[in-house]
């Protein structure tokens, strides 16, 4: 497939260039290395509305920011979350007295990363109060739902209260209460197909899914390809099941995945008018790609209860780009704020311990494509690009770690891992090394000090062993250093736990939750299986 891009690793980078030729909007001047688009009128008076997440998504997040909705965006790789400082950049950039309002979507990459941020600038003085969006509402009530093109009404009405002086307790209060009365379901005919990967075909000709993510992840159902009016009809029985039966009155956002023409889109929103839930609809935003996946052929629908704060929010004007012409004009940077040092330990040597980081550190830049075409089964594909990240950051800066004390190179990685490493798996081992590197610092046993980490790791993902994620690998690995067995038999507990994972089909949570027993069978959780080959190539070397 053909692509209008210059250099792949430059594609987010180039694209909020693009979008910065809009007068009104700025970038932190750290980037790329932070990518945090602001607004340039912003004076701290009034509570902050923040956002963000993994591009791909435009015009979502930063084309949202702008007088009436958010203050600043956060942009990640692409479906990858934006890292913890990228996240406290924002935070500190545009944060005054009346403190600010993270809105997250139910993503455990964006759960973390925008939580552990939120920490850090409390720690520092800042009111920072959060609300998760879970609009999904294809699997029900008994898993925990993922945050869809929804968000939205979050970002218009809580950046509306904002404009108006309201406090940042009266708009959480409102935020929470529009994410209460959310609900959005997706249809698409294909998968999105990334800009710097091999094409994807999970369905054939005679194939649609519904009730899937914004990363490109399998639907909960694969249903027949129909007229558009059948598969509409599918798409709002779906979502009118989840509606309470009243006759109150919503506003509709119908969203374009990406790659749906112009007049497929207005076809479509006829097919909507067909139906009864059409009725209940006093105002539609769109129909237009408004938080895409790359460049999907599908659409999403989400539907907003309204009352009377609600509605005269909503229908107040707002300034982003989406909604208005703007003058052309070059990109703007504004000052960043500066962050603590990454490595702020003395480098100290140690042969045996660099060869061994620096071996695994190929590793993970030579499985990449492998990763990723495993994850492409069963996740959005980009868990291997996740790991050659952190990779490549090691082998950058391997003289400048603290390799011959080993509690103070487990602090270090575990920052680097914060900074650099987007989604959740980077920020989880980023947890993992920093609170092994508190363990060791007061008592030196390492297999004991690992543990120590991985709990944390369970306590702020949520993820138990047999919950199929790394952990699955990383817990027998442990626990085997920790009984004091040699890294060889601890690779081959680690190896069991990650194979296991291929027989794991049943879940509640993380995105395996979302997927059926048919897509997971046989094959195994990317992330274990990363940690697996870890174990391996430690017992080859050691």
């Amino acid at each position: 497939m053909k692509f209008f891009i210059n250099a792949t690793n430059q594609i987010v980078n180039e694209a909020i260039n693009g979008l910065l030729t809009n007068p009104k909007l700025a970038k932190l001047d750290n980037f790329p290395e932070v990518r945090v688009v602001v607004r340039k009128d912003w004076d701290k008076s009034k509570v902050a509305i923040i956002s963000g997440g993994g591009s791909g998504h435009e015009p979502a997040h930063a084309g949202f920011v702008g007088k009436g909705m958010l203050t600043a965006a956060i942009c990640g790789d692409i479906f990858a979350s934006p890292t913890v400082d990228a996240v406290l950049s924002a935070i500190l950039a545009v944060t005054g007295s009346s403190g600010c309002l993270l809105v997250i979507k139910n993503y455990t990459g964006d759960r973390l990363n925008f939580g552990l941020a939120a920490e850090q600038a409390r720690a520092l003085g800042f009111n920072v109060r959060t609300v998760t969006v879970d609009d999904d509402i294809a699997l029900g009530k008994d898993v925990k739902r993922r945050g869809l093109a929804g968000t939205l009404f979050v970002h218009k009405i809580a950046g509306q209260l904002s404009e108006e002086g309201k406090t940042l307790d009266q708009i959480v209060d409102a935020a929470q209460k529009v994410i209460d009365n959310t609900s959005s379901i997706g249809l698409s005919l294909t998968e999105c197909q990334h800009l710097d990967q091999e094409p994807t075909h999970r369905l054939n000709d005679h194939q649609a899914e519904l009730g899937l993510g914004i990363h490109g992840e399998p639907g909960i159902e694969v249903i027949a390809y129909d007229t558009a009016d059948v598969m509409m009809a599918l798409a709002v029985d779906k979502l009118s099941s989840f509606l309470p039966e009243t006759d109150d009155k919503y506003a509709l956002l119908f969203n374009n995945m990406g790659s749906v023409s112009p007049i497929e889109m207005s076809l479509l929103v006829n097919s909507f008018q067909k139906t009864k839930l059409a009725g209940k609809i006093n105002y539609i935003i769109g129909p237009a790609a408004l938080m895409s996946s790359i460049n999907m052929s599908g659409f999403s629908l989400s539907v907003l209860l309204l009352n009377q704060e609600t509605e005269r929010a909503l229908l107040a004007p707002a300034e982003p780009v989406n909604w208005q012409i703007h003058a052309f004009a070059k990109p703007a940077s504004i000052s960043s704020p500066k962050l603590p040092d990454t490595i702020p330990y003395a480098p100290s040597q140690n042969l045996e311990v660099q060869k061994l980081i620096e071996e695994v550190a190929h590793l993970l830049v030579h499985i990449e494509k492998e990763i990723n075409g495993l994850d492409v089964k069963v996740g959005d594909g980009d868990a291997g690009s996740t790991f050659a990240l952190s990779g490549r950051r090691l082998l950058a800066v391997i003289e400048k770690l603290p390799l011959n004390e080993t509690g103070k190179l487990l602090l270090t990685i575990g920052r680097i891992l914060a900074r650099e490493a987007g989604g959740s798996s980077g920020v989880l081992l980023s947890i993992l090394f920093t609170a092994a590197g508190t363990a060791y610092s007061e008592n030196p046993d390492l297999g004991k000090a690992l543990l120590a980490g991985l709990q944390k790791v369970k306590d702020y993902g949520g993820a138990a062993l047999g919950d199929r994620t790394m952990i699955d690998a990383l817990q027998p690995g442990f626990e085997s250093l920790a009984h004091g067995d040699s890294v060889a038999v601890a690779a081959q507990h680690a190896r069991r736990g990650a194979d296991h994972t291929k027989n794991i089909v049943n879940t509640k949570f993380g995105r395996s939750s979302y997927l059926s027993e048919e897509v997971l069978r046989n094959v195994p959780d990317p992330g274990a299986e990363v940690i697996a080959r870890i174990f391996e190539k430690i017992a080859e070397i050691s």
